[in-house]
């Protein structure tokens, strides 16, 4: 049996401090590689029981693999496929508690047990994903998805995003 993250470990308190350190990286830079690459690097070394943090971001119709911290990872994922495509396509932040339950999750790394994947909106225009993956089930609740939610809205309002966007 595969080991269930703790109840009491979730922790709103987290997001606040988060939020902070992230207005000090985006401070002044509005590059997208600089941008997702520190965000990337601060949600892995931050937020507690994550294998993987990163982004796919939407180009020729497909997500494609840009800045993370974690194994190598699928580079490019069709919208609707997987948890990653799935909330492409819906535009909306899924939570999987348990990736095994997940009909179409698409598996880069074995030890992946939960998942949360943030749209990156600019209104109605998609400009990728924020994706965690966790070696835990049920690392992942609606308190992530608020404060993960907050990362992208900082995110997206302080860098330019140059994409080949066909929607």
């Amino acid at each position: 049996m595969q080991a269930k993250y703790p109840p009491q470990a979730h922790n709103a308190s987290v997001y606040p401090d988060l939020l902070l350190a992230l207005d000090a990286l985006l401070a002044g830079e509005r590059d997208m590689i600089a941008n997702l690459a520190n965000c990337s690097a601060l949600l892995f070394n931050q937020l507690p029981g994550l294998n993987w943090a990163g982004f796919y971001l939407w180009r020729s119709n497909e997500l494609v693999l840009g800045p993370f911290q974690g194994k190598p990872a699928c580079i490019h994922i069709a919208k609707g496929r997987g948890v990653c495509g799935q909330a492409a396509q819906s535009r909306r932040t899924l939570i999987v508690a348990d990736v095994h339950t997940f009909a179409d999750h698409i598996a880069c790394d074995a030890d992946s047990q939960s998942e949360i994947v943030v749209p990156l909106m600019a209104g109605d225009r998609l400009l990728g994903v924020l994706d965690l993956d966790s070696p835990f089930i049920g690392r992942f609740n609606e308190t992530d998805a608020a404060g993960l939610e907050a990362v992208a809205a900082k995110l997206i309002a302080a860098t330019d995003f140059h994409l080949n966007q066909n929607d």
